[in-house]
Order: structure tokens, then sequence, then C-alpha cells
């Protein structure tokens, strides 16, 4: 395995579970912090470059057939890629209802959480600004996060583990590392001036996030690339985005 990684790096770096293990130890701790720094701040620019690193780290690190291995391929099933991207919405829009009923439009739902990070979006924006901020946020969305977390989760650290742990139990490795790391996003939130921990909330979060990481590894195996898995993140977070800005929002 150390043959699919560039020459500088093989005496210290192979694609074991240790190294996928380190590498989502080192972002998931980087990310969180980052994260909750921004939630009082307001700022989330350090928190792009999170993601730009990951999806910089497969070029730094390995070879051409080192990033064919980690899924960095065309699609070789593309009739899953639409799927893919309905299913990603769909989840989503799960994700809202589910929370919608137990908690309505309040800080314990996560949409709405995350919707008082738009810092710069008011409360009740004019339809035409509604769309605007709609675009912008939702273009975001879909490339930052969905390629930097795919490229990490679903494919460098998944590929380091499965080596020798085998696909399920990377899988369900880093599914749950990805998981956890989303409670900086909701969960533990911070409204005004105060820190809170929100059990319940947290719990349906976390377990959505779970859940959802194993849809996208779904589409990664189902596209034989990770193209499925992006855009599958992709659908989640544009249909997130429509329902914050249409449903919370509006």
């Amino acid at each position: 395995m150390t043959l699919t990684v560039r020459a500088p790096f093989r005496s210290m770096l192979a694609l074991t579970p240790r190294t996928g293990i380190l590498l989502l130890v080192v972002f998931g701790v980087v990310r969180v912090a980052l994260v909750l720094q921004a939630n009082v701040t307001g700022s989330y620019q350090l928190v792009s470059f999170v993601f730009v690193a990951m999806i910089v780290l497969p070029w730094l690190l390995l070879t051409r057939d080192g990033r064919r291995q980690i899924g960095m391929v065309g699609p070789s099933r593309w009739r899953w890629v639409l799927p893919a991207a309905l299913a990603g919405v769909a989840s989503a829009l799960v994700v809202y209802t589910a929370a919608a009923a137990l908690w309505g439009h309040t800080v314990s739902h996560p949409f709405a959480y995350i919707a008082l990070s738009y810092s710069n979006v008011p409360s009740a924006p004019s339809d035409s600004d509604r769309l605007v901020y709609f675009i912008i946020y939702a273009v975001i969305g879909m490339l930052f996060s969905p390629i930097g977390e795919e490229v990490l989760y679903r494919g460098l650290a998944h590929e380091s583990i499965a080596t020798r742990w085998g696909d399920r139990r990377a899988v369900l490795t880093d599914a749950t590392a990805f998981a956890v790391t989303h409670v900086a996003h909701f969960g533990l939130v911070f409204v005004a001036g105060v820190w809170a921990f929100l059990p319940l909330p947290a719990l349906l979060w976390v377990t959505a996030m779970f859940l959802v990481s194993l849809v996208f590894y779904g589409f990664r195996r189902l596209t034989g690339s990770l193209i499925g898995a992006i855009v599958a993140h992709a659908g989640f977070n544009l249909a997130m985005n429509w329902a914050i800005f249409y449903l919370v929002l509006g």
C-alpha cells in the first residue's frame, strides 16, 4: 500500500487504520475548535480552510494510483448519480421534518440553530433577498464541505482503515467520526452569550449525521466513485439551505 503514497512520505506514512484514525482525530479536533470559536465570533472563514485542506491532502500525499484507490475517479455507474442527489435531498427533509415535529423552529431544531450562524442574513428577508441569500449559501454549502468531507471521510480515511479492518468497520468508524464532529455545528450551542448542551436534539442530530454518512458511502459504492458521495452530500446541503431560507426563515 505504501506505493500509493508519494515518495517523500513513504517512510512515515502508509494507508493503514492508524493513519486513517489519526486523520479523523486531527481534522476533527481542529474543526470542532474552529467551529466553536466561529459560533462565538460569527466568522467562519477559518472553517472553510479546513475543508480546503481536506481536498488538497490526497493531492499532496498520494500518487495518481493512490487517489484512484480512495475513489477519486469518475463514476463507473452514472445511473446512480441522480438518485444520490435525490437521496441527499430527501435525507435533509426527513431531518427537518422530524426536528420540526418535536421542537418547531426553536433553537432545538438543528437547522434553526444553523440559521443563526448566517449572521449577515436578516431574520425576515424579502423574497428577492431570500433568493439571493439562498443561492449564495447553497452554492457554498454544495462545494466546500461535500467535497472536503467526502474526500477525507469516505475517501482517504475510509480506505486507510479498510486496508486491514474491512469496509464494514471502516464505514462505521468514519461515520461515527463524522457524526460526533457535527456536535460542534449543533448540539453544543451558543445562544445569547451562553453555552448550552441540548441532549435530545443533539442525539437526533448525531444519529441523523451517522445515518446520512451511511447513505453517502452507499452512493460511493453504487457509483464506484467519491462523486456519488459528494453529490448525495451536496443534495443534503442544498435541501438544508432551502429549508432554512424558505421554511425556518419563511
